[in-house]
């Protein structure tokens, strides 16, 4: 995708933003549409994990829920599949304001994000969602018969997986943060009972279905994210320095050879 000049003219700048838009807008409805007759095959992907708690059957309570249901299904899947090319539509618009030093980082750092993405839809949907959904079942049966609604369940099941696809770039974001020294790495190590805290209120209110083993799962990912997020960071932050500290040292070595 082409990227423009630095400086263009008002209108110039609104055209272009007027081309990325039509961009995303076409390619996301041309892809909801073909998830839409898709969408009977995403349904069967998205219940495998959920039929061991509540069977094979699964209903729609009125007229307009099978349209409506295949619908949002389609637009959503569509949302996520488009995802990493909305993000560089929205960078590649700005990307002729940043200086070459800086462009170098945004193609590594979409690939990145994008990976961390389905990553953590992939683990939510083989990892959390069976034991998620095998608590809140429980919790129905315990009081009531369970009458598995389709288009509750899967929504609740996307909102989770998209949850825990936001919550894996959260090494993305640390690492960025400490390597650029906006948060100095020490600071990020000292704090520690603070930012688990955060961490907890965090997946407090990133998990849809409001459960403890869904909270509690999503703490512990956190955790575990941050501390490997911490680990990669130190790796490079020593590797860089160590790479400064050797140059200094040859430019010494050169200047005493000079003398």
């Amino acid at each position: 995708m082409p990227i423009g000049p630095a400086r263009m003219p008002l209108m110039d700048h609104l055209g272009e933003l007027r081309r990325r838009l039509t961009i995303v807008v076409v390619t996301l409805v041309v892809t909801t549409l073909v998830m839409y007759f898709a969408s009977s095959t995403v349904i069967d992907l998205l219940t495998d994990p959920i039929k061991p708690f509540v069977g094979d059957q699964f209903y729609i309570g009125s007229a307009l829920g099978g349209f409506t249901t295949r619908f949002t299904i389609g637009f959503r899947t569509a949302l996520v599949m488009c995802s990493p090319m909305i993000v560089w539509q929205v960078l590649a618009f700005f990307l002729p304001a940043l200086k070459p030093n800086e462009r170098k980082w945004v193609v590594p750092t979409v690939l990145a994000a994008t990976a961390l993405f389905f990553v953590g839809m992939i683990f939510c949907y083989f990892f959390i969602v069976p034991p998620a959904f095998e608590w809140l079942t429980g919790e129905v049966a315990a009081i009531a018969n369970p009458l598995a609604m389709l288009d509750d369940y899967i929504g609740t099941e996307m909102l989770l997986m998209i949850g825990f696809g936001v919550a894996f770039e959260l090494p993305l974001i640390v690492f960025y943060l400490a390597v650029f020294h906006i948060v100095p790495y020490a600071s990020f190590r000292a704090s520690w009972r603070v930012i688990y805290v955060v961490l907890a209120v965090v997946a407090a209110c990133i998990t849809p279905d409001a459960s403890p083993v869904t909270m509690l799962l999503m703490f512990a990912v956190l955790i575990s994210l941050y501390e490997i997020a911490l680990a990669v960071t130190r790796f490079a932050i020593v590797a860089r320095e160590g790479k400064a500290g050797l140059k200094k040292r040859s430019v010494s070595l050169f200047a005493d050879d000079d003398e």
